[in-house]
């Protein structure tokens, strides 16, 4: 018989490896703006509140306009190869669009629906990017499950997740003096830019390979015994095990993406670093997740222990947020030990969750159950960093003539390991279901048909 391309080491993993670039390009988009806010108080004349408006754009369409919903079952019905597609069109649009805003080609002053007429077109278009960005996450999920099933599933998904977060890193390290160098945040996005639609390219290489895979299979990608149901979102969405994923998922990230926003602000204000350099240090959480998911991914895999992985990365951010919001310790060391024991925490947690998914819902409604539990996301990375935000600007917010505005981040900090202790909480309930409907949470991934 001959061997079906995802038996080949080679060929499975090159695909992987070609998603994984389009989804770290989509990685250093989302973060582009998080090390220069400060920059845009400055050169922009940005508040803490319009750069938190900005923030929370990544979920307006996603939530409001169900995009995510919707993009869930156009993967489900018509496949990774359109999907994927798709999707890197829509990110290249939206990056387009902010750094139109952000370059001054687009009306800069007045205001739009009583916001910076700037601050909007940036915002819609971080809005339009988010739809992509978010869509081609789940489908790049929903290929490594096509191509990974029953093998090294886990170790794959937390090796995308790794080199995604590449792109996290560099922007939070990089954003900023390149944007010094050149003289303005617009320079940054265009370098985005520039990565998405290369990111674009690389997908459409992977449309050929995953084509291919298909044809030698003898099917189509999305059989007619596959083929989307209204009843299929019903069987998602009364699963409880799907909801305790979501609020986990929520809850979690909440507490992870909205604190990187404001992360590098974090470090000048409490810890004195310079502005410029500020990213090296929240720079120093992707970069030790580049390592750790894959290895956390690789232990379930062989050895299981999902649902106890993600309570111990709960537990873990409890106590690092906690530690954070203590005033009067502003030692930088201290800042990079628990920004060390974060990209831990920030690890352990998506190496097990993500691969729990499939054994919780079948694969040909997993486009949908993905995009449920990404829509459920989005709520929280919409609504936190304007929370965050406007805590900054009315409770803790110092003006003096020598520095200019100033931040505490005791509150803000404190809100974050509210989260922190609630997806703790959330952990355990879905340990004790995962016992009661045997999902084998706890069970290895490898050698699963």
């Amino acid at each position: 018989m001959k061997q079906l391309l995802s038996q080949s080491k080679l060929a499975r993993w090159t695909a992987l490896g070609i998603v994984s670039f389009t989804m770290m390009a989509a990685y250093f988009m989302t973060d582009v703006m998080s090390p220069l806010k400060g920059m845009l108080e400055k050169t922009e004349g940005w508040s803490s509140a319009d750069y938190g408006l900005f923030t929370s754009a990544y979920g307006w369409f996603n939530v409001f306009l169900l995009m995510l919903f919707l993009g869930g079952l156009l993967l489900d019905k018509k496949g990774v190869r359109f999907t994927g597609t798709l999707a890197a069109v829509i990110m290249v649009a939206g990056a387009g669009l902010k750094y139109l805003a952000l370059a001054g080609v687009l009306p800069t002053q007045g205001e739009v629906l009583g916001v910076k007429s700037q601050v909007m077109f940036a915002a819609v278009g971080y809005a339009i990017f988010s739809v992509g960005a978010e869509v081609a996450g789940i489908t790049v999920t929903k290929a490594i499950v096509k191509w990974f099933r029953g093998r090294e599933m886990a170790l794959a998904m937390g090796l995308q997740v790794a080199v995604a977060r590449i792109g996290t890193a560099v922007a939070l390290v990089f954003s900023n003096p390149l944007a010094h160098v050149f003289g303005g945040v617009s320079y940054s996005v265009l370098f985005g830019l520039t990565l998405l639609v290369i990111g674009l390219l690389a997908f459409l290489i992977y449309a050929v390979l995953d084509r291919r895979y298909d044809r030698q299979a003898g099917k189509a990608e999305a059989s007619a015994e596959d083929e989307f149901k209204l009843s299929d979102v019903k069987l998602v969405v009364t699963s409880y095990g799907f909801w305790l994923i979501s609020l986990l998922c929520v809850l979690f990230y909440s507490c992870v993406f909205p604190f990187l926003k404001y992360a590098t602000d974090l470090m000048v204000n409490k810890f004195g670093v310079n502005e410029e350099w500020a990213g090296l240090i929240p720079g120093l959480l992707p970069f030790g997740t580049i390592l750790l998911t894959p290895f956390f991914g690789g232990i379930y895999d062989k050895k299981g222990r999902g649902a106890t992985i993600m309570i111990i990365g709960a537990l873990m951010l409890v106590g690092i947020h906690t530690l954070f919001s203590i005033p009067g310790i502003n030692s930088w060391i201290y800042a990079v030990s628990l920004m060390v024991l974060l990209g831990i925490a920030f690890s352990l947690v998506p190496s097990a969750m993500w691969p729990s998914v499939p054994k919780i819902i079948p694969e040909k409604q997993l486009g949908t159950a993905y995009a449920l539990i990404f829509w459920v996301q989005n709520i929280g990375l919409m609504g936190v960093p304007y929370l965050i935000g406007v805590v900054l600007d009315r409770f803790c917010k110092t003006v003096s003539a020598e520095k200019g505005a100033s931040y505490d981040y005791t509150i803000p900090m404190l809100i974050f390991a509210a989260f922190a202790l609630l997806s703790l909480l959330v952990a355990f309930m879905l340990k004790r279901e995962d016992k009661k409907r045997g999902y084998g949470l706890e069970k290895p991934n490898a050698g699963k048909p």
